[in-house]
């Protein structure tokens, strides 16, 4: 009898799957993409960013160091440098004319600096509300901010000049003793301190306008309901939150008082009597007028170590004045 079992092909050998690669080979691998978009993420920011790099180290960095280099030499801008060392620090100590520019500086920056943070306060104060035509009057007080130097000096002579001047046209016309102003010693410095005060006023009233809006509402109405008056919530409630802020303004300011130039240079040019030279002026009338470079180098660096010690002082003094407080 026949065998009618019927016989199963066989299937065919598959084929063998690879083992897989170790965790630490595919660890490795993804380090490596890693590290790779790292490197392009990095390139390509510096891509970006080089041009501006280019500009600060060829327009601030290198000419400060070249200054301090400078400084420490004698060179008029045409023959060979020659090395002093410290000889030009030493004779700006002994220098009249520096100690003047110094006076100067240090009594335009007492004038300027407290006048500047108070009447910015005040008119940020007074523009902290809810009034008609309120957009128009923060931007009158903002415009003389971004004037130039050159149209506040324009506008100072055309105001404080003794022969022409609208103010003393004002006081004759009022019966009044006119003026010397920017042709008098004891005047000229005041006149550019107010002058400088009516554009420094409208960069602390916008910043202090600022802080002003960001006062938690709640402790003001708070204050109220316990009873305290307009001038108790400002001094025990706002006044502490702008804190901060004025440390701020007053830094600003102070530099901004200690490299007082422009105005000097297009109203005055540091006459009378060399009354409004300041240490800006004086350091380029050196450098640029008498060409002793070296001499005006070493003078932006005390101006520099002075303005760097009061920015110190004042942060540290603001810092000491909080922790008592708390």
């Amino acid at each position: 009898m026949a065998d009618l079992t019927v016989s199963r092909p066989t299937p065919p050998a598959q084929k063998a799957t690879p083992p897989s690669q170790p965790a630490a080979a595919r660890g490795e691998r993804s380090r490596r993409y890693r590290r790779k978009q790292g490197v392009t993420a990095a390139l390509t920011g510096w891509g970006f960013v080089a041009p501006a790099t280019v500009i600060i180290l060829g327009l601030s960095i290198f000419p400060a160091l070249w200054a301090f280099v400078l400084s420490f030499q004698s060179w008029d801008g045409f023959s060979q440098a020659t090395w002093v060392g410290g000889q030009n620090y030493a004779d700006l100590m002994s220098d009249a004319d520096f100690g003047n520019a110094v006076l100067n500086t240090v009594g335009f920056t007492l004038l300027f600096v407290p006048a500047s943070v108070l009447l910015g306060l005040f008119l940020a104060v007074a523009l902290n509300r809810r009034i008609r035509w309120m957009g128009f009057y923060r931007t009158a007080i903002f415009v003389p901010f971004v004037a130039s130097a050159a149209s506040t000096g324009i506008l100072s002579t055309y105001l404080f000049s003794p022969q022409f001047g609208l103010v003393n046209n004002v006081l004759r016309v009022l019966g009044l003793p006119q003026q010397g102003w920017l042709d008098d010693p004891h005047q000229a410095m005041i006149v550019i301190a107010i002058m400088s005060l009516w554009g420094a006023a409208a960069f602390t009233t916008v910043i202090y306008l600022a802080a002003l809006q960001d006062v938690p509402a709640d402790l003001i109405e708070a204050a109220r309901i316990d009873g305290a008056n307009r001038w108790q919530t400002f001094w025990r409630i706002v006044w502490p939150q702008l804190a901060p802020v004025t440390v701020f303004v007053t830094i600003w300011q102070t530099i901004e008082a200690i490299q007082l130039f422009d105005l000097v240079y297009t109203t005055t040019k540091g006459g009378p009597l060399n009354s409004t030279e300041t240490i800006v002026y004086f350091l380029y009338d050196k450098a640029f007028h008498a060409l002793q470079f070296g001499y005006g180098s070493a003078a932006a660096y005390v101006l520099f170590a002075v303005t760097l010690l009061t920015t110190i002082g004042v942060v540290l003094y603001s810092r000491r004045r909080g922790s008592e407080a708390i």
